[in-house]
């Protein structure tokens, strides 16, 4: 007899390949067992839903009131659409992390990681590089390194929202040292190939880093859109062992480029949201759901589309033990959803797709 098992109509765990009808035991916070005759003090059922490991969001703006430029609340706007762990993508660089973590890691109910900012300073409404010296490698080593358990990675955004008149190449250079100096990927944004080649840019870059906006159509494209086909620079890099992530956001979902990678072979290795305040003020309620819905809709298989939210952001973060999977032993993450029909979606470029409209029916973080 465990203390709560978990039924559903289809149980989904895209690294052990399982897929069907089922229970889950769970017992002290972890996953006990997996399998069909489990019984429990605390039996729930959900028949019509899909149950998953927790959902990951590898790029977001988690934050609790004004600490960050960006912040966004973990318990309403994540962890309610089905999110148990989000990762702040550079709201906090080596001079306000203390305050990042005093105010947005510990209080928080969703689980927070942060590619901590090269810049000192962390996101800024604009210019975060404006001032080179504000991309302080000791600073950030010395931050990433006394918060290993906190800190996966780097963040490094060249663009020109982010270095303003700052030579983006110096900025780049500063952030590969800085990872190699405290053995952390990078989560990059790519400057305009106006500006620097691409090829460059994707050259500098080491196997486990990971390129986010990947399917954005300016300022900068990973697909030839006349021939619908993926860069030759852009699969070199993913054959070298660089990593593509979504990051959504305002401006980077399009579906037509999204929908020529995808049919090129080109999926990308993780989905996330880039969720940040200004999505708020929407007409459409911003989610990791919403975005997996307009991934469906580009035409990427459902068990990839989960893939990319459970089992590899679970390894880009090294919590691969802990999360991202339905076995027993690691943390009873689950969260189970509903697919309630279709629904109109939209790019950022205004283009309109159908997709299926998921509801949230239970969110579960380690038990």
């Amino acid at each position: 007899m465990h203390e709560r098992v978990i039924r559903a109509g289809r149980i989904v765990c895209p690294r052990t390949g399982l897929d069907g009808p089922g229970a889950v035991a769970i017992d002290g916070g972890r996953i006990a067992a997996v399998g069909a005759d489990l019984e429990g003090e605390d039996c729930r059922e959900f028949p019509d839903a899909i149950l998953l490991p927790g959902l990951i969001d590898l790029h977001s703006h988690p934050g609790r009131g004004g600490t960050t430029v960006h912040a966004v609340s973990t318990h309403k706007n994540m962890f309610a659409f089905g999110v148990t762990t989000t990762l702040s993508q550079g709201d906090a660089g080596a001079d306000n992390f203390a305050d990042y973590l005093e105010n947005t890691f510990e209080p928080s109910g969703t689980r927070v990681f942060m590619a901590l900012n090269l810049s000192r300073k962390g996101e800024l409404a604009a210019g975060t590089f404006a001032n080179p010296d504000d991309a302080d490698i000791d600073a950030c080593v010395a931050t990433a390194t006394a918060h290993p358990k906190i800190i996966w990675g780097l963040a490094v955004n060249i663009s020109r929202h982010s270095c303003g008149r700052t030579d983006p190449q110096l900025i780049a250079g500063r952030g590969v040292e800085a990872a190699e100096l405290s053995g952390l990927p990078i989560l990059f944004g790519m400057r305009s190939p106006e500006d620097w080649p691409m090829a460059e840019q994707l050259e500098m870059l080491r196997p486990g880093d990971v390129v986010t906006y990947c399917f954005r159509r300016r300022p900068h494209c990973i697909v030839d859109l006349k021939t619908r086909t993926v860069l030759p620079e852009v699969r070199a890099a993913r054959e070298r062992g660089i990593l593509f992530d979504v990051g959504h956001g305002m401006g980077s979902f399009d579906f037509e480029v999204a929908e020529a990678a995808i049919a090129d072979g080109f999926q990308p290795d993780t989905i996330s949201t880039d969720f940040q305040r200004r999505h708020l003020d929407t007409n459409t309620e911003h989610s990791l759901l919403l975005v997996m819905a307009k991934l469906q809709a580009a035409g990427m298989p459902d068990m990839e589309v989960f893939r990319a939210v459970t089992d590899r952001p679970a390894k880009i973060l090294r919590r691969e033990n802990d999360l991202g999977a339905i076995i027993p032993g690691m943390c009873a993450d689950l969260v189970a959803m509903n697919r309630t029909g279709d629904c109109q979606l939209t790019d950022v470029e205004d283009a309109e797709r159908r997709g299926p409209r998921w509801e949230m029916t239970m969110v579960m973080q380690s038990g």
